[in-house]
């Protein structure tokens, strides 16, 4: 079994978000991918078969299986681009929250998500506790979103994670407007034993929305400050969202299993 080792939201290697990619002729079970992914111990590793024109696509984090992962979708639509589908102008995958389709667009691969539902939800003590920094609002959907008052405070907050992990959503996230970018953001999951997500683009699916609101403006340039970092070129339409973005390979392994 190959394994390749993508960073992705990246130009160049040691940056943006490492993801492990699997291209596979059929699954193996739900433990041994989970074992892969543990293995890896890189925050996903993705699966994927070809099935008809599509490819069937399932995401693993050293925690669990997960419904959504921007990065490890780039990854592999990298791959699949440079090694298995090389005269492909896009790419579609079916994966547990719908078809997601990755197309060529200059030097940028381009991905059409689905954006998250979020509502407004009372900032708490145990959210400033956890951050280390009183949000100024906060916003729940599958992972909970939280405005700090400036983007120092994002880029300097030190998260306990075991209060992370008491807090709602799957993930947390923390985000404020940038003077360089539109927007930065910052991505926790200890619920699924990763502590930060180096790029992250499920986070961009809850927030692209609510900055797209709150800028007034359908297209953005969003930065994820985290020590590696990666920058997203993000639109908002109709319920989806697109994010684009670049990747490189680090390396490829042969999974002796």
């Amino acid at each position: 079994m190959k394994c390749y080792h993508v960073d992705a939201f990246a130009e160049k290697v040691f940056e943006g978000n490492p993801a492990a990619v699997c291209v596979l002729e059929q699954f193996p079970s739900d433990e041994t991918m989970l074992k892969i992914a543990m293995e890896n111990n890189l925050s996903e590793t993705a699966f994927a078969v070809k099935t008809g024109e599509h490819y069937h696509l399932r995401w693993f984090t050293p925690g669990g299986e997960i419904n959504l992962c921007g990065h490890a979708t780039l990854g592999t639509a990298f791959v699949l681009f440079r090694d298995y589908e090389k005269d492909a102008e896009s790419i579609t995958f079916d994966t547990m929250s719908g078809a997601l389709t990755v197309s060529k667009n200059g030097s940028l691969l381009e991905m059409d998500f689905p954006a998250f539902e979020i509502k407004q939800v009372p900032v708490t003590d145990a959210m400033a506790d956890a951050i280390g920094a009183r949000p100024v609002e906060a916003w729940l959907g599958d992972d909970l979103v939280c405005i700090l008052e400036n983007e120092v405070s994002v880029r300097n907050a030190k998260p306990d994670q075991a209060k992370l992990a008491g807090l709602d959503g799957l993930l947390q996230h923390i985000t404020a407007k940038s003077a360089e970018f539109d927007c930065v953001t910052r991505s926790f999951a200890p619920k699924l034993s990763v502590a930060e997500d180096p790029v992250c683009g499920r986070a961009h699916c809850h927030v692209v929305p609510m900055w797209v609101e709150k800028l007034g403006k359908n297209t953005l340039t969003a930065r994820q400050v985290s020590p590696r970092g990666g920058t997203l070129y993000c639109k908002a339409n109709n319920g989806r969202v697109t994010l684009a973005g670049t990747a490189v390979l680090y390396s490829i392994a042969e999974l002796m299993l």
